[in-house]
Parts: C-alpha cells; sequence; structure tokens
C-alpha cells in the first residue's frame, strides 16, 4: 500500500517568493499536518540563480532532501528541486507517526530513488519509498564504493562530525550540525556514513536536510549549506564543519574516531558486526573490538576502549576472536599510552583463568615490558599466574634475557627513582625471579628517605601491595624508617598519616610506633608534656633503656617549636640529662632557656640545671649565656656572690652578642634587688659608679614598675629611702645623673604630691632619721609646689594685693 503523498508547488512562476501551495494531496494527510509541512516544504534558490533556468543549470542547482520530525510525531520525507520556470516543486511521503520506513530502509537511502517527481502528476503515483523497497537497494551514488571514496576524501573531518552527529543524537538540545558542501549529494553522503555508524534507533529518528539557505530557521538535527550561506563558526547554535575550511583538530571521542578509521578503511559491514556485541549505544568498544579484528590500526585511546569493553564482558568473545584482540593490542606501536597498559592489565586479568596462557602470555610480557621502559610509574605488573603454562614461563624467560640487566641498573645506587618507581622496580624484579639482594639495603635506604622527603608519595597502593607481597622488603623498610625516624619524625609522622604500614610480626619498631600514636595524642590534649608520655608509652620501651625514643617524642611534640622553660625543666627532671646526651635532645634544653621571656623565673632556674647537667657539651658563649640566667637567679635568692656589677658585665662580655631577653633577666634582676630596701649599700655603690648605661637603664626600668609605685604610696620610709639614693652620688657620670633626676621628678615627685599631708608628713619624719634637717630642708623645698607664676597669674596676684 502507498503511503500518503505531498506535492507542493511556488505559487506563480518567477516571482521570485518562497510561498507556494499544494497542489495535489492525499486525502488522508491532516490539515494540521498540511499547515506545517507547507514552509518545511518551500524552496529558496541560492543567490544570484536566474528566473529562467536551462536544462544544464537546472541540474546544478542543489536538491532540499530531508527527514523532518513534525509536531504530531509523524515524519516528513521531501525532496524539494527549482522547476525551470523559476519557482520550485517539492514532493513528500507523509510517515504518521509509530510507521516505519518500507523494508526497514533509512531514510537517507531515498535520496536520488526514481520515485520523486519534479512535477505534479496527473495521477496517483506509488511513493518513492514504495519503489525504493522494489528496486532492492539505495540509489543516487549511495553505494558502498561511492560511500568509501567519499569518506576517504572527506578523512580530516571524518571523525569531528561523527562526533557531533554522536552529541546531537544522545542530546536533542545539543547545537544542530551545519556541513558546507558545494553540492547537495555530498551532504546525503555525509548523512548516509553517520547513519551506517549510529545505533539503530538514533539513525532511524536522524533528522537532516541537505540545502537551505538559512539554517538557524530549521529544527533539522543535520543542516547541509552552500559556502555562501554558512553560518560563522563562533555561532554556538551550530557545530560547522566544511570540507573547504581548515582542518578540525584531534577529536577526543574513541567511538567517532574508530567509526571514521572503519570508513576510511571501505569495511562498513563491520558496524553491523559490532552492533550484534553487547554494549550500551555509542559505547567504542564494540566498534574498537570490531576493528581490530579485522585488523584495522587504531589510536591508543580505541585499543584502550576495546581492551576495557573486552575486560568487562571477557565472555562475549571467544577465542580466535580474543587471540585477535591480544594480538592487536601487543603489536608494536609508537603511541601506546598509560591508559591503555592499564586497559590491557584489566583485560588480563580477566582474562586471567578464561585463556591458556600463549593468548594471554604476549600480553604479560608487554605489561611487564612498558612497566620497565614506559613513563608511567603507576602501571602494575602482571600477576604471576600469567607465566604459569609452558607459554608464560618462556615467555618469563625471554623477558629476564631482554630486561634483567636494565632493572638491576635502575636500582644501582647511581640511579635516583621516586618511590612509585623504586616499587615498581621492585614487584618486576621478584616477578621476574631476578636476585637483587646485595642491592636491596641501598634501594630500601634510598627508598625510605624519599617516603620520609615526601610522605604524600607514600600514598600510592602500590607500596602496600609490595609490603604485602615481599616479607623481606618490607622487614628492611620498616626497620630502616624506624631508623631514620628519630632524626624526621615529622616526616614518619606524615607518612603514617597516609599510609597504614603493617606493624605485624616480632619488630620492635618503637619509633614508628610513636609516629603513628601521635596525631591522635595530639588530638586528645592540649598539654604537652602529657602527650608527650602518651607518645613514649605507645615506643613501648624506657628513654632509659632506649635515650633515642626521647629524640623522636620531642620531634613529635614540639617539632620545630622550642619547648617552653617550664616545659624544659619537666624534661630534665623526668628522664635526667644522661638520657638527653645521648638523644641529643639536651641542645633544645637550652634554647629553652636561652629563649625564656624576661619575667620567666623558670629560665633562670632551668640555666642553673642545665650548667649542672651538660658541662662538656655547652660551648663558652652559651655557657655564658646560661651563667647569666644563673646569676639572676642567684641575685634574686640572695646567694650571688659580691660584685654583682662587675659580675654582670663580665658575663655579658663573654656571652656577647647576648639575646636581649638574657641581659633583661641578669640586669633587671640586679637593678630589682637595688631597688629593694635592704640592699647592700656597696652594691649600690659600685652599680652608680659602673658608668653602664645598659645596667643604668635597667634600673630606671624596674624603678618606674608598680610594683615600685605601689611600695612608694604605701612605705614612708621607702620613699625617703629612694630620695636620699636618688639624689646622692651627683658626681658619678651623667648616665647615673640623668637617671636620679629623671626618676625624681617622674617617678618620686608624682608619688610624693599623690600622698595625704599626714602620709607626706611620715616619709618627712624618714628623711630626717636618714639624714638631718638639711636633708629634710632640701625635701621639702624639692617637694613644695613651684612659685613661678604666668602673666595671667601675676596679673590675678596684683589685684588680691590692691584689694
Amino acid at each position: 500500500m502507498s503511503l500518503p503523498q505531498l506535492h507542493y508547488t511556488s505559487a506563480a512562476a518567477g516571482d521570485g517568493e518562497s510561498a507556494g501551495r499544494f497542489t495535489a494531496v492525499t486525502p488522508a494527510i491532516p490539515g494540521p499536518v498540511r499547515a506545517e509541512a507547507a514552509p518545511l516544504l518551500a524552496y529558496e534558490a541560492p543567490a544570484g540563480t536566474p528566473d529562467r533556468l536551462t536544462d544544464t543549470q537546472l541540474r546544478s542547482l542543489p536538491v532540499a532532501f530531508g527527514f523532518t520530525a513534525l509536531s504530531d510525531g509523524s515524519h516528513l520525507l521531501s525532496r524539494s528541486v527549482a522547476a525551470s520556470s523559476g519557482g520550485f516543486h517539492s514532493h513528500a511521503v507523509h510517515l504518521p507517526a509509530g510507521t516505519p520506513l518500507p523494508g526497514s530502509v533509512l531514510p537517507v537511502a531515498a535520496w536520488g530513488a526514481s520515485g520523486w517527481l519534479s512535477a505534479t502528476p496527473d495521477r496517483t503515483q506509488p511513493d518513492p519509498l514504495t519503489m525504493l523497497t522494489a528496486a532492492h537497494g539505495p540509489s543516487g551514488g549511495l553505494t558502498r564504493e561511492s560511500l568509501g571514496d567519499f569518506a576517504v576524501a572527506r578523512s580530516p573531518w571524518l571523525a569531528a562530525v561523527l562526533s557531533d552527529l554522536r552529541r546531537v543524537s544522545e542530546d536533542p538540545s545539543a547545537p544542530a550540525v551545519v556541513l558546507v558542501e558545494r553540492h547537495s549529494a555530498d551532504v546525503a553522503r555525509w548523512v548516509a556514513l553517520a547513519t551506517a555508524v549510529l545505533p539503530a534507533e538514533h539513525a532511524e529518528r536522524l533528522t537532516f536536510t541537505t540545502y537551505t539557505r538559512h539554517p538557524g530557521r530549521t529544527t533539522h538535527q543535520v543542516v547541509g549549506v552552500l559556502p555562501e550561506d554558512a553560518p560563522d563558526l563562533s555561532d554556538p547554535r551550530f557545530r560547522v564543519h566544511s570540507a573547504s575550511g581548515p582542518r578540525p583538530g584531534p577529536v577526543d571521542d574513541a567511538w567517532a574516531g574508530t567509526a571514521a578509521r572503519i570508513w576510511r578503511s571501505r569495511a562498513p559491514e563491520l558496524f553491523r558486526e559490532a552492533a550484534e556485541l553487547p554494549g550500551e549505544p555509542f559505547a567504542p568498544g564494540p566498534l574498537a573490538v570490531t576493528a581490530l579484528g579485522a585488523g584495522i590500526a587504531l589510536g591508543s585511546g580505541e585499543r584502550a576502549a576495546a581492551a576495557d569493553w573486552a575486560a568487562v564482558r571477557p565472555y562475549a568473545l571467544d577465542e580466535k576472536r580474543t587471540r585477535q584482540l591480544t594480538d592487536a593490542l601487543t603489536a608494536p606501536a609508537d603511541d601506546r599510552t598509560a591508559g591503555e597498559c592499564a586497559a590491557a592489565l584489566r583485560l588480563l586479568t580477566a582474562l586471567d583463568g578464561r585463556c591458556p596462557a600463549d593468548v594471554t602470555a604476549p600480553l604479560a610480557a608487554l605489561l611487564v615490558t612498558e612497566a620497565v621502559r614506559g613513563a608511567d610509574p603507576g602501571l602494575e605488573p602482571p600477576a604471576r599466574s600469567a607465566f604459569d603454562e609452558p607459554a608464560g614461563q618462556r615467555a618469563l624467560a625471554a623477558l629476564v634475557d631482554e630486561l634483567g640487566e636494565e632493572l638491576l641498573a635502575e636500582l644501582s645506587p647511581v640511579a635516583s627513582r621516586d618511590v612509585a618507581r623504586t616499587v615498581q622496580l621492585l614487584r618486576i624484579v621478584r616477578l621476574l625471579g631476578i636476585d637483587c639482594a646485595e642491592l636491596l639495603p641501598g634501594v630500601v635506604h634510598r627508598l625510605a628517605r624519599a617516603l620520609l622527603d615526601d610522605p604524600e608519595a607514600g600514598a600510592c597502593p602500590a607500596l602496600l601491595d609490595l609490603l604485602d607481597e615481599q616479607f623481606d622488603v618490607r622487614t628492611a623498610l620498616l626497620g630502616e624508617l624506624d631508623r631514620l625516624a628519630p632524626d624526621d619524625p615529622a616526616g614518619a609522622e606524615g607518612l603514617l598519616i597516609r599510609v597504614s604500614l603493617p606493624f605485624t610480626g616480632t619488630q620492635a619498631l618503637p619509633h614508628l610506633r610513636m609516629c603513628a600514636e601521635a596525631p591522635g595524642a595530639k588530638a586528645r590534649g592540649a598539654d604537652r608534656v602529657e602527650i608527650l608520655h602518651t607518645v613514649l608509652r605507645a615506643a613501648g620501651m624506657s628513654p632509659f633503656a632506649e635515650p633515642l625514643v626521647l629524640r623522636t617524642a620531642v620531634g613529635l611534640v614540639w617539632g620545630e617549636e622550642t619547648p617552653t622553660a617550664a616545659e624544659a625543666r619537666a624534661l630534665l627532671t623526668e628522664t635526667t640529662s644522661d638520657a638527653h646526651r645521648t638523644a641529643g635532645t639536651w641542645a633544645r634544653l637550652v634554647e629553652s632557656a636561652l629563649a625564656a621571656p624576661y619575667g620567666d623565673e623558670d629560665g633562670p632556674q632551668l640555666a642553673h640545671d642545665l650548667l649542672r647537667g651538660f658541662p662538656q657539651e655547652i660551648t663558652a658563649r652559651v655557657r655564658a649565656c646560661l651563667m647569666l640566667l644563673d646569676f639572676a637567679r642567684d641575685v634574686r635568692t640572695g646567694t650571688a656572690e659580691p660584685g654583682w656589677a662587675d659580675r654582670a658585665r663580665e658575663l655579658r662580655a663573654r656571652a656577647e652578642p647576648v639575646e636581649p631577653s638574657i641581659l633583661a633577666h641578669a640586669y633587671g634582676a640586679l637593678a630589682g634587688q637595688l631597688l629593694a630596701p635592704d640592699r647592700p649599700e656597696a652594691e649600690l655603690y659600685a652599680f652608680v659608679h659602673s658608668g653602664d648605661e645598659d645596667l643604668i637603664s635597667a634600673y630606671a626600668g624596674e624603678a618606674r614598675r608598680d610594683e615600685v609605685r605601689a611600695l612608694l604610696l604605701a612605705d614612708p620610709s621607702y620613699a625617703a629611702d629612694c630620695y636620699t639614693v636618688w639624689n646622692a652620688h651627683p658626681h658619678a657620670g651623667p648616665a647615673w645623673t640623668r637617671t636620679r633626676t629623671a626618676l625624681l621628678d617622674e617617678v618620686l615627685r608624682p608619688a610624693v604630691r599623690a600622698l595625704t599631708p599626714e602620709q607626706v608628713a611620715a616619709v618627712e619624719q624618714a628623711v630626717e632619721r636618714e639624714g638631718s634637717s638639711r636633708t629634710l630642708d632640701a625635701f621639702r623645698t624639692w617637694n613644695r609646689p613651684s612659685r613661678s607664676l604666668g602673666r595671667l597669674g601675676k596679673r590675678i596676684a596684683g589685684r588680691v594685693r590692691r584689694g
């Protein structure tokens, strides 16, 4: 039975308009369909087409052959051509929704079919699709040979066009594919190439037109235009491909790349063969497997797709096709990538036990060779079972002969390898059975050092696989890491945060156990001394038995920071100087003492203990610094020998360059004691006449402290004593003169002025007791308010006198 047809012709010949009218319509076609079809069937000849056309000119004009989806779900297959009179004629077949094409042919197969009419017939003719089916095959140049020739001619654009057609088939909202060709027949060939590749359900629904003047007005997925009507390449509505334009770059689409190679090899029958294999639509695997089996060379990405597909479905191929696939994957190639090797490994794993070794051994040998000579340290070697059978053993022996010396050279001390590469090489050496016992200690040392230097590198899964597979390497590596940990506890801690190293067996590994415990201990508590205790307990041995655990623990808890003086005193008290001397942590304790801020009384006490505990280890300058701190302790406790000022100045000279905080401890303690009511007068005299500006400045600073002011306000005798001292020794030197004058004016006078008259009287009595009546008169004069008056004061005083 013939399908419904429409004939649509320009309204008036030569009017230059594209509007037209229906001249013949099958009555079964509804009115809304005719209304929607009318603008779709209109034809506009190329610009500059004359009104009257010769037969030659008529044949040279483009044909608008299209397959269009209508709003009611039906489709329109149409052919529009120019008429000799200057108008046009369109012939269309209407396919109601759900109606397949006769013979299950694809719409593009009707291109050039003899049933298309260029004028309205006098009587009803069979539709072109029915006639095409009766003729048994496509016409109009869409033969296998012509399409193969066209694919080769358009080879540079083939993969890019197919990739965009895949995208527009999967996503209706994707940009339309615009094909710029001088002949509409070439657009039809593009569509034929595409529909041969597309999955059947997408090929049947692909809408297209081989010619239009206005690509922006059409809803087709594929649009053919002449070069003069091509849209701009940057227009986001389109993906434009022009055979006369620039060639596209590489296409990252394995499905499209494989399909393009098949077409260039003139083997379209492989598309039907691939369609019979399981897989999702547009999956590149079936196409790639089929192409490789037919001997078509593919790129690395396509070969990887084939391997991955077969790895997921090892049951889908018989032994012959599996052998063809492995032969293709192991063929020499200079573009093999890490992704392809990883896919080949997955395939080998899937085939293990399913295929004889003579099928899989070449693939295993390839992977070993690529691991040794390739640039991917993350590529794992195949399982040992791949070389079990005689064929596998022969392949293994060949690998040893070919790669043995190369592997040993890479593991030698001369070569410097990162963690992943070293792990990879050790696993391959064990796989091939190569003896590297003499090299192993050096390899393990370099591997351990690299892991501590870059803990992130240890996060590769292959490291744990290596330790699980090779007991001797695990024992040696864990032992070496434990040996290095005291000198780099932060690196060991960082490594163990990222990698759960297996602490099993009989190894003690005290340092690694501490490093593993440290993060949790720090998270649970803030007291660093308590954290130290927790970490030391994890070691399973005492610092007295193994002092190096103390070095590791201190490094874990304090890192680059300096313990406070109080923390250092606790460390020294709990573990004795002998343990710190052996562990080398005594230097951290010295740093704590030297860094103690002024006012931290633990600093001088720590210095005293360090001088007793490490008499041979401390250098001369540092010893003098500690002695300054110890001097401050002695002065404050009253145990210092006479001659304070001279002693302080002598120690300072030996400690230069001395840290300001240490000088503040010593000079501040001396000055503080000289400001005390019970100071030794001889020490005060020596201090005043020392002329040491820093020492006298420290005295001035101490005198300005709140504690001194409070004492001046509370104790009349202390105030009187300070008055006496700060008025004494006027000729001791300029430094003392400036300081005592400033203290009288800026410290004592404000304090005395703040006293009540009764308190001032008590201070005066104390001054007289310490001095004489002349001293009292001097104090009263000093304390008397100034009589100096300004001009306003004098004027007021004059008026008072006149009044």
